[in-house]
């Protein structure tokens, strides 16, 4: 399957795409808040840059996309360009492991 865009559409809708305060993010801590979950702060600079991070408790949360991630349930792989995505895919898998042991 071909890309119904053209580079530069496909580069613009690229550029749109936010790493911080995303709708999954906001969602979930909009929910923690209603239920009386607070202390947590929004400390990108830590290693792997969490989404959220309780430091009292030594708690980070990372908010991960299904597709950036390989989420086992919704993951589905691109059609085009498959070496570069399993490339890419691969290499987040591995950061998401290395971080998570060494923030353990």
């Amino acid at each position: 399957m071909t890309d119904v865009h053209t580079p530069e559409q496909r580069k613009y809708n690229m550029s749109q795409i936010r790493g911080k305060n995303t709708k999954p993010e906001v969602k979930l801590r909009k929910y923690l808040f209603s239920k009386g979950i607070r202390g947590y702060r929004l400390y990108y600079k830590l290693l792997g840059k969490p989404d959220l991070v309780f430091t009292k408790q030594k708690i980070v949360v990372f908010v991960d996309g299904c597709f950036w991630h390989k989420c086992p349930k919704c993951f589905i792989q691109p059609e085009n360009n498959k070496e570069f995505w399993k490339k890419k895919i691969k290499g987040n898998v591995e950061r998401d492991k290395k971080v998570n042991k060494l923030l353990k």
